[in-house]
């Protein structure tokens, strides 16, 4: 399967470790000597309009990579932040 950027971009990137949408891919990280791909970018979103700045860049390597779908990517993402807040919304519902 052959993707350009433009459609590369407009993918939804999806975490298989809790299920999160992390975003869109907005940059890849390519290997100058061999051409290769060796990760994709998701821009931090903004915060409060971006009046205080963004979250940080989410940078997931090519091996975290699982499927590239249609219309989804599904990763391996270990991030202890969303980690946090997933399972607190977790322990929410148990009530």
């Amino acid at each position: 399967m052959n993707c350009r950027m433009t459609e590369f971009r407009y993918k939804d990137v999806v975490n298989l470790k809790n299920g999160l949408r992390l975003g869109y891919v907005s940059d890849v990280e390519v290997d100058m000597k061999t051409a290769a791909l060796t990760a994709v970018v998701i821009y931090g979103k903004a915060r409060f309009f971006g009046i205080f700045g963004k979250k940080e860049d989410i940078v997931i390597p090519w091996e975290n990579i699982e499927v590239i779908g249609e219309d989804t990517i599904l990763v391996n993402y270990n991030d202890e932040k969303n980690e946090n807040i997933f399972s607190e919304k977790q322990n929410r519902k148990n009530f």
